[in-house]
């Protein structure tokens, strides 16, 4: 069974169990999915999918910063909810060190000499991260290593 299969048997077990939270969270995944097929007129793949999750996840990540900021805890709580359900169809995060091993080879492996070179190492470590830690860390981790090359 694909994911996309998964995420609809798990949108009817939602419904079935009466978890409106999930079933909500599940058909938004499941139209967003519907959504990028219809714009690239093609059946996406599993990596396709967790990209599509990804993206959600992010936005509910985003919106809780935003929220806590705005001291709206209500709607931080029901948001953090929301990206638990998200976080069941992703894969695993790496740790903090793993990325940076990861992209300390990148920086080895081209040569690396300082900021100038932020795009080519975020690209290689981005390609062979993919979906498994956050962009945002990631970057930070990219501007650290490089620093310590100038």
């Amino acid at each position: 069974m694909n994911l996309k299969e998964q995420i609809q048997n798990d949108i009817k077990d939602a419904m079935k169990g009466g978890d409106q939270m999930r079933r909500g969270v599940l058909r938004t995944i499941n139209a967003d999915i519907k959504n990028v097929e219809i714009a690239k007129k093609n059946v996406l793949s599993d990596d396709e999918v967790l990209e599509v999750i990804s993206i959600n996840a992010k936005q509910h990540k985003d919106s809780i910063e935003q929220y806590k900021k705005g001291g709206r805890n209500d709607l931080v709580e029901q948001e953090e909810k929301e990206l638990e359900i998200l976080q069941k169809y992703l894969p695993e995060q790496m740790s903090e060190e793993k990325v940076r091993k990861i992209v300390q080879e990148a920086i080895k492996k081209m040569g690396a000499a300082g900021a100038s070179d932020f795009g080519k190492i975020m690209g290689a470590t981005m390609k062979e991260i993919k979906g498994k830690a956050d962009g945002g860390l990631v970057k930070k981790i990219v501007e650290e290593e490089l620093k310590s090359k100038d």
